[in-house]
């Protein structure tokens, strides 16, 4: 099976139009739609990413009185 690469673009009616596939007439296809949108940018995807950091007491304990060892 031979694969062809094309890249197209959907009508705003939703339809597909393809042209110039190479000898393929009266034979059936497999088709693959796949949307080429550029991903998430660095940005969106860590949105945290560069902003400032505040540390309140950072060397208090931490749920101190959630636990007891002696237990």
């Amino acid at each position: 099976m031979e694969a062809i690469h094309l890249q197209a673009t959907v009508a705003e009616d939703g339809t597909l139009t393809v042209r110039g596939l190479p000898a393929l007439a009266g034979r059936k296809v497999d088709v693959l739609v796949r949307d080429c949108s550029p991903r998430a940018t660095r940005e969106t995807r860590y949105p945290l990413r560069g902003k400032p950091l505040q540390y309140v007491d950072p060397f208090d304990s931490v749920a101190e009185e959630d636990w007891n060892p002696i237990q």
